[in-house]
């Protein structure tokens, strides 16, 4: 029988398939083989010594592996036909802006008359339009889904990929047999260190970057970004606040339209991605005032004189920098609600709090996705980081409440930054998903708030 697919789920196997055995963090592939085989899997691959028992199912091949991991990566590409060796991949890094540079990126080659697909946290866009597919909501996704897909993409003519490449994805070779033409280095900021074990084994997730692309953009203002490239054996190109591609930018070609300080040096890189693919700079730079920002990136509500920003910032650094940039932008107080994510680092909680109040009129803290944690215990950490005018403070558990509150106490001339989840549609609390949209909430608050 020929081989149809292959998959470390076994709820995904279907006839034809290989099931890789794989022992995961919260479960063992071992334990899910029976239900494998009754599914149809052909062959069952284990990356150590355990016990099968296959007593009473019928013949299967069983392959034993070093790595799970690096079988799965290898063999979903030659499955769906080495698909990436036929397109141009590109792949950003980066603790923050990778959703927006990808799509920046992404649109800058639409303009050009280029097909292109982004895949990342927002979903797949195949020429600029989101496209519904079966797949995980996942910022990189794991190695037998994204094979699939970047064939699906060959297949309806898209030329190049624009993809994030999240360190999680990086450390579980969900890329490693992926050709990445261009990697893309934005900044290394404070998130995931817990999932990683450590700081140092975040930053070497993210380096695996400087060995698997065949050409590095860089931002030369992020000293941790130059330190990892610093013995890379490729050529590297560097972007930063006022250059692309190591050249100074002419006055009347800076991106002045977009929004901040942060997403005009996203508008860079993608210039910086675009000198590499061999388009010259001055044909591209006027490109970028016609950019537009994803779905909750800044995202942008006004009524009555009161501004509403939805931001995706869920880290101190990303936190630090939208408030940074709309407090030089804004006339009026600056309102902040935010939370933090359950069973995500407990560390960056206080320093979210400590950023908050740094540059906030008013603060409305809340839930974010609380996952597993108690909300009031998420929220007595961020506390933490406030030891001072906690009369800016207002805690409000409810993310719809506390939205709605904010929205009230705005008045004509104000800000309200509403940070964390930007474009997501759920809330999860324990293990339940609920729809929740920060962007509907506060459209609807503000209407509400002029009655």
């Amino acid at each position: 029988m020929p081989i149809c697919g292959i998959t470390e789920r076994s709820g995904n196997v279907k006839e034809g398939f290989i099931f890789v055995a794989r022992k995961g963090a919260c479960d063992d592939g071992i334990l899910h083989v029976r239900e494998a085989i009754e599914r149809g899997a052909v062959a069952i691959v284990i990356d150590r010594n355990g016990n099968v028992n296959l007593d009473g199912l019928r013949e299967v091949t069983l392959i034993i592996v070093p790595d799970g991991r690096t079988f799965i990566s290898h063999a979903s590409a030659k499955l769906a036909g080495n698909p990436s060796e036929s397109m141009t991949i590109i792949a950003v890094t980066g603790t923050n802006g990778k959703t927006t540079v990808t799509h920046f990126i992404g649109q800058l080659l639409l303009m050009l008359g280029e097909q292109a697909a982004v895949i990342g946290t927002t979903g797949l866009f195949m020429n600029g339009r989101k496209v519904h597919l079966d797949i995980p909501d996942m910022t990189t996704l794991p190695a037998e889904f994204l094979h699939p897909l970047l064939k699906e993409c060959l297949e309806a003519g898209m030329k190049y990929i624009v993809m994030e490449a999240s360190s999680l994805g990086l450390s579980t070779s969900r890329l490693d047999h992926c050709k990445i033409d261009v990697g893309v280095f934005l900044n290394i900021g404070v998130d995931h260190y817990e999932e990683h074990g450590s700081k140092e084994a975040y930053i070497a997730a993210k380096k695996r970057l400087t060995k698997m692309a065949r050409s590095l953009v860089v931002n030369v203002d992020d000293w941790q970004c130059v330190k990892l490239v610093g013995n890379a054996d490729r050529q590297v190109h560097f972007f930063g606040e006022l250059t692309v591609a190591g050249n100074l930018i002419p006055d009347d070609l800076y991106p002045t339209f977009l929004p901040g300080k942060h997403n005009r040096l996203n508008a860079l890189a993608a210039v910086t991605v675009m000198h590499v693919l061999n388009w010259d700079t001055f044909d591209t730079l006027p490109l970028c005032n016609k950019l537009v920002l994803p779905e909750g990136r800044l995202q942008c509500l006004r009524e009555g004189g009161v501004v509403v920003f939805i931001d995706y910032a869920h880290t101190p650094d990303a936190l630090q920098t939208v408030l940074a940039s709309l407090t030089e932008e804004s006339t009026g107080d600056l309102i902040t609600v935010f939370g933090c994510g359950g069973n995500r680092d407990r560390g960056k909680r206080p320093q979210m709090g400590k950023v908050a109040t740094t540059y906030s009129s008013k603060i409305f803290i809340t839930s974010d996705n609380p996952r597993n944690e108690e909300p009031f215990a998420i929220i007595e950490e961020i506390l933490a980081g406030i030891s001072c005018e906690r009369e800016k403070v207002v805690v409000e558990m409810d993310r719809r409440r506390a939205i709605e509150k904010a929205v009230r106490y705005a008045k004509a001339g104000d800000t309200v930054l509403i940070a964390g989840k930007g474009h997501e549609k759920t809330q999860q609390i324990g293990q339940e998903l609920f729809a929740f949209s920060d962007y509907e909430v506060a459209q609807t608050a503000l209407r509400n708030k002029n009655l």
